[in-house]
């Protein structure tokens, strides 16, 4: 039981680690233009040799820049919360009951993580501007994809998860 709890915890852990760098990382958008600048953007800023704001985020249209901003911290914030509640209650619950409040939480990651990433997807270009509208999705945007599944599972884990001797 030991081994599945410290592999349960190694994966709670690469979770919030891939949630971190998916919100903090500076790479959720790409383009090459044909003057061989790259323009790297996040949720905040457009950067290629010098960063600058996202064009529209202070804007009345920001709606969605701005739910895909809070979900992804909300979700990391989530996920870190829940590893501490996972924490306090392996060593305050009977043997017996199940790390409920652990799941809910890590579900609630799970879901505020999706949200951010079918918002990005779906309304990339109403926050790009124009000049950068062409680019591809990159890596931070991939983690925090790959990070969905494994807050989901990870909470799935804590629902069927029973502390015994």
């Amino acid at each position: 039981m030991l081994i599945v709890l410290a592999l349960i915890i190694v994966f709670h852990l690469a979770s919030a680690a891939l949630l971190f760098a998916a919100t903090i990382y500076n790479s959720w958008w790409v383009v090459s233009t044909s003057t061989e600048n790259v323009y790297y953007s996040d949720l905040w800023f457009t950067c290629n040799e010098t960063c600058y704001s996202v064009a529209k985020s202070h804007t009345a249209d920001a709606a969605y820049l701005q739910t895909v901003q809070a979900t992804m911290i909300l979700s990391t914030i989530l996920c870190c919360m829940a590893f501490f509640v996972f924490i306090l209650q392996l060593f305050r619950l009977r043997q017996g009951e199940r790390f409920v409040f652990t799941a809910i939480i890590q579900l609630l990651a799970s879901v505020c993580v999706m949200v951010a990433a079918s918002v990005y997807t779906a309304q990339k270009d109403s926050f790009h501007e124009p000049k950068l509208r062409a680019g591809t999705y990159s890596s931070s945007f991939y983690l925090a994809w790959a990070s969905f599944p494994m807050t989901l599972l990870s909470g799935i884990m804590y629902l069927v998860l029973r502390k015994r001797k």
